[in-house]
């Protein structure tokens, strides 16, 4: 029951933000909402099994414990862990089940439903660089090479740690870093036209190429132009495919350069190396927070039966609100682990372990207590 109210709400709540205004619009019909629903609830699965273990336990070892039940398998010589065990196992199981929706089924269904919003509305004049992800823009004619672009911020088109890849060929790319940047898109001519402010150029092979400068990025936009899917909506396959494409893309620290010129030319290359950060650590949060979030259904449920037999009272309400509080603390730190992408010296993409490693010790804490009584 908590599975289907689960997904019910976070349904919901998607198709009033994203598809109603296109229905209200007539930008789209209902037979293709019905399909943007269908390909929706398996991505909202993802979201909706590890809220709905916690809080069915937290439920149903209160009313157990509030019903005396417990005292009396006590009595009669049963343990809480004998009796958590079956559910402690199906809390595996369904990491098996959430790491297969998180890794492949939701990742498709949602490049799926995003294609199919992008059908219901006019492409061109709507496009956007999404928030921390990588969008490919290849090459319109053969020879010619790509860009990659990536923000961390687009707030109405005004971005914030802009990064640009150009490669034109397997030995030679340009990568340019800036700390703001604009986004515009020219109708007319079909081009995106990005802007950055205080940039900085790197070339490979070679060095630093400008400083501080202004640098604008043209790119078309034709309808054989299509971006690549976001990291988000990856599956973990295409995940690790990224990651090695990335790695061979990525800049190379500039402190190898060994036979320098003159003394500037190594000035330069420290100043090259001090600015150079980590373009695959999106890749590698991806990657983790996949992995990790598919073992939440453990966490969850090895911290709600303890928690649902303090609680001792007959109001759901209760159980219910301490449910969402912890999948709010758990989501919290998530979020502040992606939020260190750009530094990638807190190793950010192993911060996606730290709730669920929180979340185990302090429910095998409290779950030995409560079998002792204490």
């Amino acid at each position: 029951m908590t599975m289907l109210v689960f997904t019910f709400v976070l349904v919901v709540g998607s198709i009033m933000r994203e598809l109603l205004p296109l229905v209200v619009s007539g930008e789209a019909s209902f037979l293709l909402v019905g399909k943007a629903i269908a390909l929706l609830i398996p991505f909202v699965f993802a979201f909706a099994l590890p809220m709905a273990m916690l809080t069915s336990t937290v439920l149903v070892f209160e009313r157990f414990s509030t019903d005396q039940e417990l005292t009396a398998a006590r009595a009669s010589g049963v343990s809480l862990v004998s009796l958590s065990a079956p559910i402690l196992i199906l809390g595996l199981v369904l990491c098996g089940v959430s790491a297969a929706i998180n890794m492949q089924i939701a990742p498709s269904c949602r490049v799926a439903y995003n294609d199919l919003r992008s059908d219901m509305k006019a492409a061109l004049a709507n496009v956007k660089l999404p928030e921390g992800e990588y969008v490919d823009f290849p090459p319109t004619k053969p020879g010619e090479g790509y860009y990659t672009i990536y923000t961390r911020k687009n707030r109405n088109q005004n971005l914030q740690d802009v990064r640009v890849y150009e490669v034109e060929n397997e030995t030679n790319s340009r990568t340019v870093l800036a700390p703001t940047g604009y986004l515009a898109v020219d109708t007319n001519s079909q081009q995106l036209v990005l802007t950055m402010t205080n940039a900085t150029s790197f070339i490979l092979p070679g060095g630093l190429s400008f400083f501080g400068a202004e640098a604008r990025v043209v790119v078309d936009l034709k309808s054989d132009s299509k971006s690549s899917v976001g990291i988000s909506d990856m599956t973990f396959n295409q995940l690790q495919s990224e990651l090695r494409k990335r790695s061979f893309s990525a800049p190379i620290p500039l402190n190898t350069v060994t036979n320098s010129a003159n003394q500037a030319e190594a000035k330069k290359s420290r100043l090259a190396q001090r600015t150079m950060v980590d373009f695959t650590e999106p890749i590698r949060i991806q990657i983790h927070k996949q992995v990790a979030f598919s073992f939440a259904c453990f966490g969850f449920t090895l911290i709600g039966i303890p928690l649902g037999i303090r609680v001792q009272r007959r109001e759901t309400k209760l159980g219910i609100f301490i449910a969402l509080g912890l999948v709010a603390v758990y989501y919290t730190m998530q979020i502040i682990g992606q939020s260190l992408a750009t530094h990638e010296q807190y190793a950010p993409h192993l911060l996606m372990w730290v709730p669920n490693l929180i979340f185990e010790a302090v429910g095998a804490v409290m779950l030995w207590r409560a079998n002792r009584g204490i």
